[in-house]
C-alpha cells in the first residue's frame, strides 16, 4: 500500500517493462514519487533487508511528469553487472507475474494477493497461483584444449557463447542438454557434470550452468536456432559473453583457467 512507505524505501518505477529513472540513480527516493504513486492500487514489497526496496507500474503520462530516464533490463546488465539485476530483474518478474494473472485461469474472476506469502488467490474459487520460474539448461561442450561456441540465429551482435535451452515437460535437465545439444548442433556429449545457476529475468528464467565432454559427431548448425558453431582452442576464442554478466561468460572463462592451470573441471 502506497500510504505505507517509509522516508528510506527505494522505489523502483516501471512501465511496459522498461526501468524508469531519475538522473544518477536507478531508483527513486519517496519523496521523489509520492504524489504520483499513492494512488496506485499495487505497490509490491521486492527485499526487506535494512531498506526496504519496492516497485510498481506507472503510466506513461507519470513517466513524463517525473522527466523519467528509461531502460531495458539489458542495457541495466551491460552498464550494472549481474548483481544489481538481481534485485531489477526480480522486481520486474513480479510485476510481470501479477499483471498475467490478475484473473483465475479456472473460473475467470479476479484474484487477490495475499498479505503474508507471494501467492495470488482467485476471490471465488480459491485457486491459487505462485511466480513462474522458467528453468532451462546452458552448457559448454568440450573437447580437451577445444570448447564449442556458437552463434545464435537470432542475436546481431559479435559474441559467440554457448549451447541453451528450454527443459520440457517430463525432461530432467541431463535430457534437456543432451536432446538440445543433438538438435541444435548435431552432436552427442557425455559426463554431464553441473557448476552453477544464475536468474536470468528475460523474462523469468533460472539458468542451469553445465559442462559437457563430446562423445561424437560432426557439427552441423540447425540454421533455426543456431546459424554458425564450431570448436575453438582455449588460445584461441572469439569474443564472449562476460563472466561478470552471465553464466555463459563463467563457464568459459572458468574452463579455459582451469585448463590452462592443469585443473580438471
Amino acid at each position: 500500500n502506497a500510504n505505507e512507505l517509509l522516508e528510506d524505501d527505494q522505489i523502483y518505477l516501471f512501465s511496459e517493462g522498461r526501468l524508469l529513472t531519475p538522473r544518477n540513480s536507478l531508483h527513486w527516493r519517496t519523496e521523489q514519487v509520492w504524489a504520483d504513486i499513492q494512488n496506485l492500487e499495487q505497490l509490491h514489497l521486492i527485499n526487506y533487508e535494512s531498506v526496504r526496496t519496492l516497485a510498481t507500474q506507472v503510466s506513461a503520462e507519470i513517466a513524463r511528469k517525473l522527466e523519467a530516464e528509461d531502460h531495458s533490463l539489458r542495457s541495466i546488465l551491460m552498464s550494472e553487472g549481474a548483481d544489481i539485476l538481481t534485485t531489477i530483474g526480480k522486481a520486474n518478474q513480479i510485476l510481470d507475474w501479477h499483471a498475467s494473472h490478475r484473473y483465475c485461469g479456472a473460473c475467470g474472476n479476479p484474484t487477490i494477493a495475499q498479505p503474508d506469502n507471494r501467492v495470488l488467490s482467485c476471490s471465488a474459487c480459491g485457486k491459487q497461483y505462485f511466480p513462474r520460474i522458467n528453468p532451462c539448461i546452458i552448457v559448454l561442450v568440450t573437447r580437451g584444449d577445444e570448447i564449442l561456441l556458437a552463434k545464435n540465429a537470432r542475436y546481431q551482435g559479435n559474441f559467440m557463447s554457448c549451447l541453451a535451452g528450454f527443459i520440457e515437460v517430463g525432461e530432467s535437465a541431463e535430457e534437456t542438454l543432451r536432446r538440445e545439444v543433438r538438435e541444435e548442433v548435431g552432436i552427442e556429449v557425455q559426463n554431464i557434470r553441473y557448476v552453477k545457476s544464475q536468474c536470468w529475468p528475460f523474462p523469468s528464467q533460472l539458468m542451469l550452468g553445465f559442462y559437457a565432454d563430446y562423445l561424437s559427431g560432426d557439427i552441423v548448425p540447425d540454421g533455426e536456432e543456431i546459424e554458425y558453431a564450431n570448436w575453438f582452442t582455449i588460445e584461441e576464442v572469439p569474443p564472449v559473453p562476460s563472466p561478470g554478466i552471465s553464466v555463459a561468460g563463467e563457464l568459459i572463462t572458468g574452463y579455459i583457467a582451469a585448463r590452462k592451470s592443469g585443473i580438471t573441471v
